[in-house]
């Protein structure tokens, strides 16, 4: 077999030489069925917490702006648990809608919608 071409600039001349044995280990691999790749179930279906991480939204844009603390106090009552309430609270941090500036005692996050 030879293969002809360019890879950017460079010319390719190159020739593969097998055996007819290899020919037909090759021709065997070639006759399998080949699997689809799996998707992950997080791309494929929505997010589990997307009913609150809207809440989450309503929330802050609703109160305008809201101090650190409080705010998680509000996300942990929404959710029913700190780890959850502070998953959004970073999910907020890092939104293309909201602000955080630094306040005297705590970060304030504002709602930019």
């Amino acid at each position: 077999m030879r293969i002809r071409g360019q890879i950017g600039e460079w010319p390719v001349d190159l020739t593969i030489e097998l055996e007819p044995e290899e020919w037909a280990q090759l021709g065997r691999q070639l006759d399998q069925p080949v699997a689809a790749p799996a998707v992950p179930a997080a791309q494929s279906a929505p997010r589990q917490d997307d009913g609150q991480w809207q809440a989450a939204c309503d929330l802050l844009r609703q109160a305008g702006q809201l101090n650190g603390p409080a705010l998680l106090e509000e996300l942990e009552l929404l959710t029913g648990n700190t780890s959850a309430g502070k998953r959004l609270l970073v999910r907020l941090r890092h939104s293309a809608s909201v602000r955080v500036e630094s306040g005297a005692d705590a970060p304030i996050y504002h709602w930019l919608g």
